[in-house]
Formats: structure tokens, C-alpha cells, sequence
């Protein structure tokens, strides 16, 4: 269904993420803004429990973010660590067949 304002541009339906109106699609206008919903109100007990359901899925996902930048370094440090082995055994390779 197309939705057209009181200027005549068509409505584009969003979803608001509001810890009032958690995961609730509306109608919205880019000269008018908020128009109306598109489906009916959430039960009070949607509305309490999906913003905490949202923030404990943001904060895994910073986590996760986190333990892939730590993964990544320590990464980068074992590549380091390898080359100085290999350094090491050329080194001592070279001194040994020179004595």
C-alpha cells in the first residue's frame, strides 16, 4: 500500500527502535516525518522485554568486536614472533656453519 502526504510525496515505512514502541513500523515522510503506524501496538509485555533484548544483543556485539581487535594483535604479534624464529635459526645456522 502506498502512503502519500499532505505535500504529495509518497511515505516511506521505518521501523522504530524506541524502548516505547520497540520494533513498531510506521509511516514517515521526508517533508512531514511521522505519519502513522503500519501495524498495531505491541502487548506491554513486548514493550518491556525487546529493549532489553536489544541492548544484551548490542553488548555481545561490542564484545565480539573487542575479542576480534585482540585476536587481530595477538595475530600480528605471533607473525612477529615467527619471523624473529626464522631470523634466529638463519642466524645460528650461519654462525655454526662458520665455525
Amino acid at each position: 500500500m502506498v502512503l502519500i502526504c499532505d505535500y504529495g510525496k509518497q511515505a516511506t515505512i521505518k521501523t522504530s527502535w524506541t524502548n516505547r514502541n520497540p520494533g513498531r513500523r510506521f509511516y514517515c515522510c521526508p517533508s512531514c516525518g511521522f505519519i502513522g503506524w503500519t501495524d498495531p501496538p505491541m502487548c506491554c509485555r513486548a514493550v518491556a522485554v525487546i529493549p532489553g533484548l536489544l541492548r544484551a544483543r548490542n553488548e555481545l556485539e561490542e564484545e565480539l568486536e573487542e575479542q576480534l581487535r585482540l585476536m587481530r594483535e595477538k595475530d600480528q604479534q605471533l607473525k612477529k614472533l615467527n619471523k624473529f624464529l626464522i631470523f634466529s635459526w638463519v642466524f645460528f645456522f650461519i654462525v655454526f656453519k662458520l665455525l
